[in-house]
């Protein structure tokens, strides 16, 4: 099996101001864009901005990816960056809101890249359709 590439999307975030929007704004921020275990997580880091701003770029690159942005289409927490387990990589887990839009893009799968630096986050999405050869 090979894939087909149906859509991409990248974004990049400042680091400050994911940390200016965290002291401002605080637990209103984090609940209407990250789920639970996502602040966990970034909440569990000595930097947590820097945590919280992948997951922003991962949010935005995906919803680019779709052609929607974020909006009724897929919203913040219908993208859910988790990380593997065996590997410490990230990945995204759509919710079902976000996997119905998958199934009518005829989306597979979702693959993701992030990186980080100090002051910047950066993330790629591809969505690809599998075919059969």
């Amino acid at each position: 099996m090979c894939g087909n590439v149906i859509g991409t999307g990248v974004d990049l975030v400042e680091n400050d101001r994911i940390r200016e929007l965290l002291a401002k704004w605080g637990a209103h921020f984090k609940n209407r864009v990250f789920l639970p275990a996502e602040q966990t997580y970034c909440d569990s880091k000595a930097a947590p901005w820097l945590y919280y701003a992948g997951r922003f770029a991962v949010k935005e690159a995906v919803s680019k990816a779709f052609g929607t942005g974020i909006g009724p289409s897929l919203g913040w927490k219908d993208i859910e960056v988790v990380r593997n387990l065996h590997s410490g990589a990230p990945s995204v887990v759509l919710s079902p809101h976000g996997m119905k839009l998958a199934r009518q893009q005829g989306v597979d799968q979702v693959l993701i890249s992030l990186s980080h630096t100090h002051h910047f986050a950066v993330a790629h999405a591809l969505l690809t359709r599998s075919t059969k050869l």
